[in-house]
């Protein structure tokens, strides 16, 4: 079972000022963002990563290079399926703004029926979001092993549909989850289930969740464990 770390891109101006940037160019870290792209970099530099898999947005890309560094050479992938979603005639406006508008009352509560307008479905976003990541896990399993750590870097709405997949939540409730500018989720996938092992986690030692060979030895890895194990944050030292 490959561990999956999911990282939000750092803080940009927009994000700052409450605009939608969607896909506009040139939407780049601010700041606040560099700094958590680097904090999160120091946290994750005892990791071993098989892949590394990037939206094709400039925040994103200006993330992974900073936390990543020179390991994204050998295994920096770009995939289109994780970028942002595409908000129409909304990109750009302030979200104040949008509060107002008749469609964001079921963007808060419906957004599996909510197409933006002359823009993307809500559904489409989470449907390729889970599926690119499905397709990826399966091949760093295939190419690295069960014990394989590897990353994404990609957006808030689309990290939101994928984890609300995980949790067996339906897409409609997915605004009920919690994504930070650079947070890690943390996702592994089994043969059984997914299993959720962060969410939204802005601080802490992340050298807890390398697997290890002898955690299969005890219990299929599609198990859950019974009594509610020994966690996932014991001490790697």
């Amino acid at each position: 079972m490959t561990t999956l770390l999911l990282v939000r891109h750092g803080r940009t101006e927009a994000n700052a000022n409450g605009t939608l940037a969607g896909r506009s160019p040139g939407v780049a870290l601010d700041a606040t963002g560099k700094e958590q792209a680097a904090a999160l970099g120091e946290r994750m530099a005892g990791l071993t990563l098989t892949r590394i898999v990037v939206s094709p947005l400039e925040r994103c890309q200006q993330t992974a290079e900073v936390v990543f560094g020179q390991r994204t050479a050998e295994q920096y992938r770009i995939d289109e399926r994780l970028t942002e979603c595409d908000y129409g005639t909304w990109t750009g406006r302030p979200l104040k703004e949008l509060a107002d508008e008749p469609l964001w009352a079921r963007v808060q509560n419906h957004p599996s029926s909510v197409v933006f307008p002359e823009g993307e479905a809500l559904a489409d976003v989470a449907a390729r979001g889970v599926g690119a990541l499905r397709e990826h896990d399966r091949h760093v399993a295939e190419q690295s092993g069960p014990n394989a750590l590897w990353a994404v870097v990609t957006h808030g709405d689309l990290i939101k549909a994928v984890l609300a997949d995980a949790l067996g939540m339906h897409v409609d409730l997915f605004q009920r989850i919690v994504v930070d500018p650079c947070s890690v989720s943390v996702l592994r996938y089994t043969s059984h289930r997914p299993f959720v092992l962060r969410m939204n986690d802005v601080g802490g030692d992340l050298r807890a969740l390398e697997p290890k060979p002898e955690d299969e030895d005890a219990q299929s890895d599609s198990d859950a464990a019974v009594g509610g194990g020994t966690g996932t944050t014991s001490s790697t030292t």
